[in-house]
């Protein structure tokens, strides 16, 4: 009876700490990702008023499953603005066609995708033939105070639709 007593009263104590460690084990699953925010990006006087897209980068606190990660780069962003105009337009400097990098191509002024050769005309419309199945993702701006900032958002490459992922 002793012995049995003793397995039992084991067995209770071990399922406390077994039980807590499947929990945080699978914790990163059941959390959601955060909503879109306006991230500041660059002040305004950053952004020429010559057309030409300017590159710059998306910085943010990052949590991954376990560890928080402050003032980290997430990703980059196009910014452009045209002659005597405040309106700012953006752009995510990913590839829609399979996640690549876009690149500015300043002397041919125009975007281009250095894996599979997506063109990108300056306000983000494919130049044709193009693998892309859609034109560059834009993103919301807005500027205030004489700040940029970007409704950062990533979205899902390869599809038509212009998709956010979750």
């Amino acid at each position: 009876m002793a012995k049995l007593v003793a397995m039992v009263g084991g067995g209770l104590a071990t399922l406390t700490p077994v039980a807590a460690g499947v929990w945080m084990s699978l914790d990163p699953l059941r959390r959601k990702s955060a909503a879109a925010t306006f991230l500041p990006i660059a002040d305004v006087s950053s952004v020429p008023d010559d057309g030409m897209p300017r590159q710059f980068p998306v910085i943010a606190d990052r949590t991954d499953a376990w560890t928080g990660f402050a003032a980290e780069p997430i990703g980059a962003v196009y910014l452009r603005r045209e002659a005597g105009s405040d309106t700012v337009q953006a752009f995510t400097a990913t590839c829609p066609h399979a996640g690549c990098f876009i690149e500015l191509d300043q002397r041919d002024r125009c975007f281009r995708c250095p894996c599979h050769n997506s063109s990108f005309t300056l306000d983000g419309g494919i130049v044709s033939p193009s693998p892309s199945p859609r034109a560059m993702d834009t993103l919301e701006c807005e500027v205030r105070d004489g700040r940029v900032s970007v409704k950062w958002e990533n979205f899902y490459s390869g599809i038509e639709a212009k998709e956010a992922r979750p």
